[in-house]
Order: structure tokens, then sequence, then C-alpha cells
């Protein structure tokens, strides 16, 4: 596990150097084809792209929102490099239930591998990372395999997960659903952790300040990162983010998501 402090983060950010791209975006693209209103509404996705691009690295992009909550977006900070990012929509509850969300987040990653390369994009360098829920959704879509096998995709295709504060146990929203408080743990089928496995695709996980997260957060993403290690996983890495908490914490963590993109498009 590493340790940033903010004075590290600030000194990265003031000293970034991005390459200027011309984008161009596609916005409200339908990937799930449905006749019920809601699933019409929110099952959409946004793509911003270079005008240039070609073979290009991808971010697939999951808000956060405690799972009943935010929308679609597309993070500035990831409009650099020659990325092609797509900010994702899904349905939220309680109008559905958390299975129907996470598969929401797989049929999404799906369309991407199916339709990423009209836009410039390489189905060999798709990335995903999400803020919170977020975090939590391309969790389970990278290590849960059952979930793109379904769409005829392979988990391991993708390049890379990259979880900003990921709930890696089951999720609160789940667990209060079924009358649980949310200090009250528990690892099922829908929780991250039942699936670690060595040989998933590489992955950064980062947290905020320990003493500042949600819900014990860090310690979560800790001991989810100490069994990748135990597993013998080749490349998994932990940040804690010092003075930040579970709500600002994404802005630093964007210099990070950069440079493990950056230095695994150079393997």
């Amino acid at each position: 596990m590493k340790r940033i402090v903010v004075f590290i983060i600030l000194s990265c950010l003031c000293a970034w150097q991005a390459i200027a791209a011309d984008y161009r975006y596609e916005r409200n693209i339908a990937y799930r084809q449905t006749n019920d209103a809601y699933a019409d509404s929110m099952c959409r996705l946004d793509i911003a792209y270079p005008s240039d691009a070609k073979d290009a690295p991808v971010v697939v992009w999951f808000h956060g929102g405690g799972l009943t909550g935010g929308k679609r977006e597309i993070p500035e900070a990831l409009l650099k490099e020659g990325l092609i990012v797509v900010g994702v929509e899904y349905r939220l509850s309680p109008k559905v239930t958390i299975p129907e969300i996470i598969d929401d987040a797989t049929l999404a990653v799906s369309w991407t591998f199916d339709h990423i390369s009209q836009y410039g994009g390489s189905t060999q360098k798709i990335y995903l990372s999400g803020h919170s829920a977020g975090g939590y959704l391309i969790d389970l879509v990278g290590l849960n395999k059952s979930l793109l096998k379904k769409y005829g995709k392979d988990a391991d295709q993708i390049a890379g997960l990259i979880p900003f504060s990921g709930q890696v146990i089951t999720h609160f929203e789940a667990r209060r659903r079924m009358g649980m408080p949310p200090l009250q743990p528990l690892i099922d089928s829908i929780a991250p952790l039942y699936y670690v496995r060595k040989d998933c695709p590489p992955i950064l996980i980062i947290s905020a300040d320990r003493e500042k997260e949600l819900y014990g957060r860090y310690e979560e993403q800790a001991f989810f990162h100490r069994l990748f290690k135990l597993l013998g996983h080749p490349d998994v890495t932990l940040y804690e983010l010092d003075g930040y908490d579970h709500g600002n914490m994404a802005a630093p963590s964007f210099p990070l998501l950069l440079q493990f993109i950056r230095e695994h498009e150079k393997k």
C-alpha cells in the first residue's frame, strides 16, 4: 500500500503535461434496447473522443451516488493524452434491483467492446473506472467473469480496473434493502470480494484517508488488496490519499489513473 500526501498530489497536478486534443462528443446513446420507459431513459452513455483517435485507450467511467442517485458524466480530467472517455448512466435503486443495476454496467461495457472502434478506440485498451458506487460496479464487472460472459465477452480482455473508493463487500444499498444497517458487513454473490482472483486484469485501488473514508471503506480496500497479493496477483496497487474524504478524493485520483494507463500502454 502506498500513502499519498496532499502536497505531492498537488505538485503532480501542477506539473502535469497533457497532450491537447480536439475532442468531439456523441451523447445520449442507448446501450440497452427495451420497451421499458425507465430503462430507455437511464441506459444511456456519452462518448468524448479526439477527432484523430486511432487505436486509442478508452476509459469507461461510472458515476457514484450510492446506487440511488447520480448521473452520467465525462470527467474533464480524463480528456487528456488522447484518451477516449465513455460516461455511463444506469438504472437506480429502488426502482430496480441491485443485480439489474450490475447488469446495466455489464451491458454498457459489452457495448463499448462492440462499438468503440467506430470512435477510434482499441478493444485491447479498455479500462474501467468509477467513483464510489461506480467503483463497486466496475470491480464486479471485471472480477465476476460470468457477467460479461452472458454477452459473449471475456472480462480478462479488460486492460485494467481503477476503482475510486469502491465498496467491495456487498453494497450498503443492497444491505439496506435486506433490512441491514450500513455497518453490518456481508459478503455474498454481489460483493466484489467474493470474486477476488489472481488472474483478473491489472488493478489500481484508490482510497481516501482511512480516518475520513465512508463506513471503513479504506479497511475494506486494504483487505481487498491483501487478498490479491496473497493469491499472487502480479499487478495490484493500493493508494491511500491522506487528507481527502470519500466525497473529494476523486480529483487527486485522476492523475494516478492517467499514470497507471500510461505505464500499462508502454508494456
